[in-house]
């Protein structure tokens, strides 16, 4: 699960409570703590990018030229 910071806040991560989840996204596992942090406000899920063009995809325009 991707998520951030809500803005102008840092969390802190729940393996080491000295280092903070800002307002870049990070990856995490959805545990009772995160949940919690995600209920309250203070983190925010990322929605995933949506994934390029796949591989067999772009093979398939090369072997056309």
């Amino acid at each position: 699960m991707l998520v951030k910071a809500a803005p102008g806040l840092q969390v802190p991560r729940e393996e080491n409570p000295r280092t903070y989840i800002g307002s870049a996204a990070v990856e995490i596992v959805p545990t009772a703590y995160y949940i919690r942090r995600i209920a309250a406000g203070e983190l925010q899920e990322v929605a995933a990018a949506a994934p390029g063009p796949t591989s067999s995809a772009a093979s398939k325009k090369s072997d056309k030229g």
